[in-house]
């Protein structure tokens, strides 16, 4: 009877194992589905704001959810459910449309209607410039950057504000014809102005073109976690060293 009964006992604490390991990956299921999700930044496009090695949350509920916002992405349904508005100057990752496996995070300059033109730097929205001054404040953030970059402290028409990175306002990407935005989708450029294929360059050339509503995945919160870019976050034991401490739970707009 004894040897019946710790048998039984063994065979309750295994069951209640699996049940406690199949909850908690249901939890994190619906956590991941409907709240947030973890990316991370493997490129410099949005320096200053986000760096190389960054990793953040980003709000799935934001926008709504389409079928990107499961996990491996099935098209079970068409369209955005409970779909919200997207605020200018929000940090949005989206699915690359020419690409819709590829995650990409760039900053929202123009809504559907917009008229979209880079002059000189000089972003203009509807044919009236952004405000922009040269700053040196939060200028380069990244071990990464050596070469001297020209800084500014932009303000978008709501009031959104951040900061640009850029070397030369005579580049073809800081001077552009005129992009009207069609309906339904957004006009997307990186904060390293100079570095970044966004919404500028056409799909056909590499860029990214116009973002369609139903490829935004959700908006960027927060860092929770920053490690040098050239270093893996797995060494835990170079931490002392690699980690950016002071980029945990910063702003990730």
């Amino acid at each position: 009877m004894s040897v019946q009964t710790g048998t039984k006992r063994k065979e309750s604490g295994f069951g209640e194992t699996v049940r406690v390991i199949f909850h908690a990956l249901i939890i994190a299921l619906v956590i991941r589905t409907f709240l947030f999700q973890p990316f991370n930044i493997p490129s410099g496009s949005m320096i200053p704001t986000l760096l190389v090695g960054d990793y953040l949350f980003v709000s799935k509920y934001s926008y709504g959810y389409t079928h990107y916002s499961l996990p491996f992405s099935p098209p079970l349904f068409s369209g955005r459910i409970i779909g919200r508005p997207v605020g200018r100057g929000d940090v949005v990752v989206f699915r690359l449309p020419k690409d819709d496996s590829t995650d990409y995070i760039k900053r929202v300059i123009g809504l559907p209607g917009d008229r979209i033109q880079i002059i000189h730097g000089v972003v203009n929205i509807n044919g009236e410039p952004v405000k922009r001054e040269r700053t040196v404040r939060d200028c380069v953030t990244d071990e990464d950057i050596v070469s001297p970059v020209n800084c500014y402290h932009e303000t978008l028409p709501n009031g959104v504000s951040y900061i640009t990175h850029g070397y030369s306002d005579d580049s073809y990407l800081e001077n552009t014809e005129v992009f009207t935005v069609p309906p339904n989708d957004y006009f997307m450029m990186g904060d390293n102005r100079d570095n970044s294929s966004d919404s500028r360059i056409a799909p056909e050339l590499g860029g990214v073109g116009y973002v369609p509503f139903v490829n935004l995945v959700g908006r960027a919160e927060r860092v929770f976690f920053s490690v040098r870019g050239d270093d893996s976050p797995l060494a835990f034991w170079d931490w002392p060293w690699t980690l950016r401490l002071g980029r945990f739970l910063k702003s990730a707009h």
